[in-house]
């Protein structure tokens, strides 16, 4: 027999900090949405003090036809580590852009030309951000790979929510870098000082560097900041505004030392011995 039970949606102002669980409970509770230390977690305190269970919509979605089908069924649908199917978001420069239901494993470069339908008016493909905006880029030569999680941690990157954003040669990866930034120092709730004041002085560099002011201090600085707002805030956003940063250095800092030639300025935004200074302080 079936069990009836009530659905009670609530909408939100979106705010993408409101996706971290606990964070998610205070808005739900009309407060303002930031993190909760934990322990306790969730499953033993959670919304209005009790017990919660909390899951991503995908989950739920996939709950139906795991009951339908048996747990041993779905998970051979996927690769050997990663069962089952999930909606990947292929947008950016491609013909057919669009929310495409993939197994587990399915190979990128495939999902990009055969699914997408190849890159949008025959360009070529510089790069692809493979999971969200969190997600270290890949270069066009490392596409020949797995969309699961085991074979994206592999590449160096993650499969993050599947939203695979693809690049042409148009696309000026500085100016990418600039406009991620500048999205994580928005959504910064501003509660841990390495988030709220490495996100901005990210985005204070980028664009400085973007507008021609740069030199080769500032990658340094964009380097260390970066670096040490990892693995050090109360929540992972200030992880994943670091590693796309580091991740765009990483495989196009020939593209950011072109911005260099005719710069305007000798002196760096900040050296890197204040900004470790201002960490001391």
């Amino acid at each position: 027999e079936g069990v009836d039970f009530d659905i009670v949606t609530q909408t939100g102002a979106g705010a993408y900090e409101v996706g971290e669980e606990s964070a998610l409970m205070e808005s739900l509770e009309g407060k303002r949405g930031v993190p909760r230390i934990k322990p306790p977690f969730p499953a033993v305190v959670g919304l209005y003090g009790g017990p919660t269970v909390i899951n991503n919509a995908e989950t739920i979605a996939s709950a139906p036809h795991i009951l339908l089908m048996g747990g041993e069924p779905y998970a051979k649908v996927g690769s050997e580590r990663n069962g089952g199917t999930r909606l990947f978001g292929i947008s950016g420069h491609v013909e057919r852009p669009g929310v495409y239901e993939l197994p587990m494993g399915y190979n990128l470069k495939k999902a990009i030309y055969e699914v997408a339908g190849g890159v949008k008016g025959g360009r070529k493909l510089k790069a692809v951000v493979p999971g969200g905006s969190s997600c270290p880029v890949l270069k066009a030569d490392e596409l020949d790979v797995g969309l699961d999680f085991d074979q994206m941690g592999k590449a160096g990157t993650m499969l993050g929510s599947g939203g695979i954003v693809v690049l042409d040669e148009t696309v000026s990866m500085v100016e990418f870098a600039l406009r991620t930034i500048k999205f994580y120092q928005h959504e910064s709730c501003g509660w841990c000082i390495p988030c709220r004041e490495g996100t901005d002085w990210l985005k204070k560099t980028l664009t400085r560097f973007y507008n021609g002011y740069g030199n080769k201090k500032d990658i340094a600085n964009i380097q260390y900041l970066a670096e040490n707002m990892m693995g050090r805030t109360f929540c992972p956003l200030g992880d994943a505004a670091a590693m796309p940063t580091l991740g765009f250095i990483k495989k196009f800092r020939e593209e950011f030392e072109e911005y260099l030639e005719g710069h305007r300025t000798e002196k760096a935004l900040i050296t890197t011995e204040e900004l470790i200074g201002a960490a001391h302080h």
